[in-house]
Order: C-alpha cells, then structure tokens, then sequence
C-alpha cells in the first residue's frame, strides 16, 4: 500500500469517526419551575435519544441561566432544551426550532388597585422571581414599553416563586409583580380589589422549547424531531406538540435589549408613514455614524449624529452623551429621527431630545433604515 493510499485512509477514518461525532444537549431548568425541570431524567434522554439518532449524545442541566444564554451565544451545545427565553437566543445564532411542550403562556404586570396604568409603577417596588427567570424577561419588557426600567423603580426584589408576588401586594410588602395571566385570574377571583391588571404581554411559547443547530446533517435533524415529538421516551419530558410562531420568540429576544415600542410625546412610524411624511415636507434625521450613512442612508436625509456613550436602557444619562447637532434643527418643522433598526438607541434618545427641546412635531422611526430597505424602498448611496 502506497502512503499515500494510507493517508487517503486514515483521512476516510477520520471522515467517519467525524459524521458519527457525539452530541451535546442542555437541559436549562426555568428557575420557577424547577419541579418539572428536576423531573425530567438526564439519563433517560442520553440513552433513549442516543439509540434514536445512532449518535452518543450527553446532556447536561443547568438552572444558573446566566450562564446558559452565554452558551447559546458561543453555540456551546447541539441541542437546548430550554425555556423560551434561553431558546430565543440560542435562534437568533444558528439554531432551528424543533418546537415546544405546552402552548403559549400570557403575562400580565399587576399593580395596586390605586395605580391607573404602568407609568404608576415608577417610583414603587416591585416584586419578580428570579433575574433570570420569564416573569423577569415579562416584566422589563412591559415596563420598557411604557419607556420604563427597572432604575425607574425604588426598589426590584427577586425571590424564587410567582405566587410569592401576589402575597407581597396583599399584605403590603411590594406595589406590583408580574404573573401568569392564568394564575392571576384564579388569585384575582380571591382576593377582589387587592390590584388590577396595568399590562399584558404578547404570547410567549410555553414548555420547553426544543432547539438544534440547524448544520447538524439533515437526517440527524429528522430523527431528532421525531424523538421529541413521541411520547413515551422514557426522560418525563411532555413530547414537543406545539410550534409556536418565529415571531413569538422573536419578541422574547428583544425585551430588554431592543427599544421601546412607544414613545409618549412622538409618533412612532413604519417606513410607508415615514414616505408620506416626507411628501409633506417633513425631514429625516439620520443619527447614525458617517460612515454609515455615506454608506447607504434614506434620500435626502439629515446627516445629524448622536454621540452615544450612556447605557442602552430607558434611564440612561442624557449628560453622557453628545447631540449638539439638534441645535442646528428647526423645531417648527415635523422631524423623523432615524438610526439602524429597533436594536439602535439613537434615534430614540434622539427623539427624546428633540421632545425636551420643544420640538412641535417629532416621529420616530424605529425600525430605521433596515425597515426601509426591507420595504424595497430606494437606498442613496455615495
């Protein structure tokens, strides 16, 4: 045999040790459900799972969910098994959607009986399970959308059960939590007046979420599937019968880390409302670098940029950041601000610049130039 028909050999061997490569799977345990997260057998999934796929696969459990969403960004493991908001972050990196194990759960942030609506929250305490948990991803999401955080609020206490909340508002010791729509319901039939509903959160997919990277061989990828989706698998894992709506952990991902839905005092606009906008004589404001906007930009927009260094949070501290440009601006005329999409603070810092300056017409749009060039509009360029 010739060297190099050994080599071609050892390399085929290595081929094939490689395609038989052994899985990874994490189970994330929800911190207010570590009953049903406990209950499902680490032990049952590798065995059972690995006979399915004809790959060893090993798993491991975590309730420390910090470090789990880290994992899902280094793409640490083949498989999560995991609650939403962990699954989210694990589809915006390369993962695929297997599916869940309950349908979709609601949300809503309660309050005292006094409070009229969720900017009453501001000033007061509030009660959450856990950092990390859903209640928590719930409850800064509602909040932000009514240009809240948590630095808004005299004190946020997290302790380790929903239910615990709803205690805290009956017997004084905290002014709002955040709760299971259906769990509160029951409470509310109980306790009738103790506090109202302020807000409700969007569908979040219920369960488990089952998520795989989606350049595992598509075979492997099917035969996964069809593990999950049986019951009967020995691991005390309900099979996965739900497959919720992209778009629901889509909306996960963004709480916290995206900007508010809402601005009080601006109008907030799609692209089509921005081109009308425009026809009526309006300007659009550009807060984005040079760079960027001599890269591509909206026609004829205004090259003004915001100077970011304060935190991407509703209380950030304006004195930390530089938008002398506004001064150059006419208050009286209608002014869109613009920056690269929801994930961009710009342009709503800016805006609420322009509010605190008295300017008479302010539009906000969030979704910025990736929304205009989704739309298929017309992107100038130098």
């Amino acid at each position: 045999m010739t060297n190099v028909q050994t080599l071609a050999g050892l390399v085929l061997c290595l081929l094939s040790g490689l395609a038989q490569a052994e899985l990874s799977a994490l189970v994330a345990i929800e911190p207010t459900a570590r009953k049903e997260g406990l209950m499902v057998s680490r032990t049952g999934i590798e065995s059972s799972l690995s006979k399915a796929v004809g790959r060893a696969v090993t798993v491991v459990t975590s309730d420390d969910l910090a470090d789990v969403m880290r994992s899902t960004r280094s793409g640490a493991h083949d498989l999560f098994i995991a609650p939403a908001q962990v699954a989210a972050s694990a589809l915006a990196r390369g993962y695929e959607l297997v599916g869940a194990t309950a349908p979709a759960d609601q949300y809503v942030l309660v309050g005292r009986q006094r409070f009229a609506s969720t900017a009453a929250v501001r000033g007061n305490r509030i009660y959450l399970p856990q950092q990390d948990s859903i209640y928590t991803y719930m409850a800064r999401g509602m909040l932000n959308a009514t240009g809240l955080s948590f630095k808004d609020l005299s004190n946020v206490e997290y302790a380790r059960y929903p239910q615990a909340g709803l205690t805290a508002l009956r017997v004084g010791a905290s002014d709002a939590t955040v709760i299971r729509r259906e769990d509160w319901a029951d409470w509310d039939k109980e306790n009738p007046g103790v506090a109202r509903v302020l807000a409700t959160s969007d569908e979040v997919p219920g369960g488990f979420s089952v998520v795989m990277k989606s350049d595992l061989p598509a075979d492997v990828r099917a035969r996964i599937a069809k593990w999950f989706a049986s019951p009967g698998t020995g691991a005390n894992l309900r099979p996965v019968t739900e497959r919720p709506d992209m778009q629901a952990y889509k909306s996960v991902a963004q709480l916290g880390t995206f900007t508010p839905t809402h601005l009080p005092g601006a109008e907030v606009v799609n692209a089509a409302r921005v081109q009308q906008l425009l026809a009526e004589g309006a300007v659009l404001v550009d807060t984005r670098t040079d760079k960027e906007f001599r890269a591509k930009r909206v026609p004829n927009a205004l090259f003004v940029p915001y100077h970011e260094k304060s935190l991407k949070d509703t209380a950030y501290d304006v004195a930390a950041d530089d938008f002398a440009g506004l001064a150059k601006l006419d208050k009286t005329v209608p002014t869109i601000f613009a920056c690269n999409g929801a994930e961009c603070w710009k342009s709503y810092k800016a805006s609420r610049a322009a509010l605190s300056a008295g300017f008479k017409r302010v539009y906000w749009f969030r979704g910025g130039l990736p929304e205009w060039e989704k739309a298929g509009l017309l992107v100038a360029k130098e």
